[in-house]
């Protein structure tokens, strides 16, 4: 049977997708943090002490995602013909960044109840 698609080839589209992947999460980053940051300084400015706990939820969500976007990019990288290393590494990655998302979503959690009194 054929191969539909020569594995160069393959490789080569899946490296592709990994990078716009990888850089969707980053924009999401970006433009968490940016957007955080505004909110921040009129926060700031105007002197709202709780704001700060708002912008950080704001921030987490963002965070969060990016992260899920990263995540998913490591898992493409190693869709074609991974090997063993790659396999351990991407297990690695993926636990790291599986217990950040969960240490973040919990902080995110403790404070949204924080501010919505409950």
């Amino acid at each position: 049977m054929p191969d539909l698609l020569p594995e160069e080839t393959l490789e080569e589209v899946v490296n592709l997708l990994v990078r716009l992947v990888e850089a969707m999460g980053a924009i999401v980053i970006f433009a968490g943090a940016a957007t955080a940051f505004v909110r921040f300084v009129v926060a700031a400015l105007r002197g709202n002490g709780d704001g700060f706990v708002t912008v950080r939820l704001f921030l987490g969500r963002f965070l969060a995602l990016g992260l899920e976007f990263q995540l998913a990019g490591d898992v493409l990288r190693t869709a074609v013909s991974p090997s063993f290393a790659q396999i351990g590494q991407l297990a690695a990655i993926a636990t790291i960044r599986t217990a950040l998302n969960f240490f973040l979503s919990r902080e995110i959690e403790r404070e949204r109840s924080m501010v919505g009194g409950g």
